[in-house]
């Protein structure tokens, strides 16, 4: 009886380990995501104010 106990049990913790990995895993992409998402948008306005930026200088305007 104790034998398969102990035998249950040493089957559980890489069950476990394997778990964390993969619920750390898909956190980690999540986050991923998000921030690739937000650096998109960011660029985008980024982007946007550097034209604003090359049409002000290439008509010849003074920025104040």
């Amino acid at each position: 009886m104790l034998a398969a106990t102990a035998a249950d049990g040493l089957f559980i913790i890489p069950l476990l380990i394997y778990l964390a990995v993969i619920i750390l895993t898909i956190y980690f992409m999540v986050k991923i995501i998000k921030f690739t998402n937000e650096k998109v948008k960011l660029d985008r306005a980024r982007n946007e104010k550097m034209d604003e930026l090359i049409k002000l200088f290439s008509e010849g305007k003074r920025i104040e």
